[in-house]
């Protein structure tokens, strides 16, 4: 059972919107458009978006940092997000006008002279006692558009801030915090409305998505991501009309438990301009157990595409039907062309599921177009079936049912790999046009997993299911790997001791750069894997490094903090890491000059 372990001491914040004047900093800043934002991919002055474009490929052009360069490469400057609030640091800082913004746990966000990291304002949400976050108190970014910065809260709302003087501009409730409803991941801009999901799928919550107004805060869509729940559009005054329930009520979830069905929307999404189309993954059903919801369950463990003028599912396609094991499929949807066994280029997005399978699905109408493993071991499936798309099960990879049993009180124990963890799970990859290649932030490990009996509780945990999480490898759990999505063929291999946590950036410089729980942000040749350069910052990463340019130089970032899910959920594999600390601080790096 999951339980509140972060003292009240720490959750209920002391609340700062307070704004200090900086003197030299920029007298009026330059609102952020949604042009800007399509551009952000190509502009190199700035970072804009979660993923360094809508796309989400987290590719740069920049070259100045490059094979032969990187060894000169040292810090420039850091800033500690300070006091007793550690714990996980997952946030990408999105930056624009000479300013860095980046959010730290327990809902803070911080404003920063991006030339030398002086903090120009802070804003510290008040938390209420109460709050259940599943998987440690991390915010994984913000977002960014006219003068404001918009982010979400560990007690499901959305606050928009003056980007300039930290001011709250609008504050807007998501969910009930009490019901098990909270907002880790970084909202997107998509034409003027900030999208975003909610988390709390192990709380029975009902995953959806929505749009508001990105200036006002307005609802303008919402849509649930299980099958049988109600979308609606919203007027200019606020009055909602039926859009139609999602999916066909009780059309995969036999009875009655779509009704708590889960399928959160956590980790965020992307949004491809050629087709329109916003990407979301969806997380587990719920309850775990999945013998008491016989079914698919739409639209859980999927990618969702959905028109972002009216919220409608356009596709759907679904990575681990009937999913009995959390794998989820919240994992990032990221667009990219894609030469099939014909030649032929296909506008087509790639998916590194927790499940242990990559999938490549044609963007404009979810067609399965490959699918391979990019984890060794895989013990629910022998594989994806390319013409149903659906997988080729091992039936005695599920775990037992409960009720087959004598007592009653405890299914059959399987062992299964990949962990409810993942072969990937939040850690972002990365997808170079200039290689043709994906970077994966992979995890080889597996669990012993169970069923119990569950019913549902408002605000209690929700699974049916208790586990343990194993090792497979005494040398190494996570590996960095190189995969060509065409042939599914793993190019390179960059192993890892403990589990990879942080995403991945690759650039026009023949780079891969990524973090490890043991403290080093890492740079690696693109085509090889060889390590060229690391640095040592004093903490786990879990989080995402990205690039931009400035006075002529290349600039290099990420976020530090050990935690995240690994120590809470790790089970065995938390004591094998124990000894990394916590911190939280941001590093900003660049190119020596001699």
């Amino acid at each position: 059972m999951i339980r509140n372990t972060f003292p009240k001491r720490n959750v209920v914040a002391i609340a700062l919107a307070a704004a200090f004047a900086v003197a030299g900093s920029p007298a009026m800043a330059k609102d952020v458009t949604d042009a800007d934002i399509l551009n952000d991919a190509k502009s190199t002055g700035d970072v804009l978006s979660y993923g360094l474009g809508t796309q989400g490929q987290r590719y740069s052009p920049l070259t100045a940092i490059n094979a032969d360069t990187v060894k000169n490469l040292v810090p420039v400057w850091s800033m500690s997000f300070g006091g007793e609030k550690q714990r996980g640091q997952e946030s990408q800082p999105v930056i624009a006008d000479g300013k860095m913004f980046v959010t730290a746990s327990y809902s803070r966000i911080f404003a920063l002279d991006v030339k030398t990291g002086k903090k120009l304002w802070k804003y510290e949400h008040r938390l209420p006692d109460g709050i259940m976050p599943c998987c440690d108190v991390i915010n994984r970014g913000a977002a960014l558009y006219g003068n404001l910065v918009i982010f979400g809260t560990l007690d499901a709302q959305l606050i928009a801030l003056d980007k300039d003087t930290g001011k709250v501009v609008w504050k807007e409730k998501l969910g009930d915090y009490a019901a098990g409803y909270s907002y880790t991941a970084a909202p997107i801009i998509v034409k003027g409305k900030v999208i975003t999901g909610v988390s709390g799928g192990e709380f029975g919550v009902i995953g959806r998505m929505d749009a508001r107004d990105a200036m006002t805060g307005k609802m303008v869509w919402t849509r649930p991501t299980v099958e049988g729940h109600m979308g609606y559009a919203f007027d200019k005054d606020g009055n909602k009309t039926e859009t139609g329930i999602s999916g066909t009520l009780n059309a995969s979830w036999k009875g009655d438990l779509w009704q708590t069905g889960g399928a959160a929307t956590w980790n965020g999404a992307t949004y491809d301009a050629e087709t329109n189309l916003i990407f979301a993954g969806t997380g587990n059903p719920a309850p775990w157990n999945s013998h008491l919801r016989p079914g698919d369950n739409l639209f859980s463990s999927s990618t969702v595409a959905l028109n972002p003028d009216n919220g409608k599912i356009v596709w759907h396609y679904q990575n681990t039907p009937h999913d009995g094991w959390d794998f989820d499929g919240v994992n990032e949807f990221v667009s990219f062309d894609y030469k099939d066994k014909s030649g032929k280029m296909v506008k087509a997005g790639g998916k590194a599921d927790r499940n242990g399978f990559f999938f490549v699905n044609d963007r404009t109408n979810g067609k399965l177009l490959n699918a391979f493993p990019f984890v060794n071991k895989i013990t629910w499936a022998k594989s994806i079936n390319l013409e149903t798309g659906r997988p080729n099960y091992i039936e005695e990879g599920r775990p037992g049912n409960p009720a087959a049993e004598a007592d009653g009180k405890k299914g059959k124990v399987v062992f299964s790999a990949p962990s409810f963890l993942g072969g990937k799970n939040q850690q972002q990859m990365a997808y170079s046009p200039q290689t043709g290649l994906f970077y994966v932030p992979a995890n080889e490990w597996s669990m012993d997993i169970w069923n119990e009996p569950v019913s549902y509780k408002k605000g209690a945990a929700y699974l049916g299911a208790g586990f343990t999480i194993k090792a497979i490898h005494d040398d190494y759990i996570g590996s960095l790997r190189a995969f060509d999505p065409t042939t599914g063929k793993m190019v390179w291999e960059s192993k890892n001791y403990a589990p990879l946590w942080g995403g991945v950036l690759t650039t026009g410089g023949n780079l891969v750069f990524h973090g490890t729980p043991e403290g080093y942000l890492r740079a690696l040749d693109a085509k090889t894997g060889k390590e060229l350069w690391k640095f040592q910052a004093g903490t786990g990463i879990v989080a995402p490094p990205v690039t931009w340019e400035m006075d002529g130089e290349q600039y290099i970032s990420v976020v530090t903090g050990w935690g995240g899910a690994v120590p809470l959920w790790g089970g065995d594999v938390a004591k094998r890491v124990n000894f990394l600390e916590q911190g939280g601080s941001v590093w900003v790096f660049k190119l020596h000059k001699s």
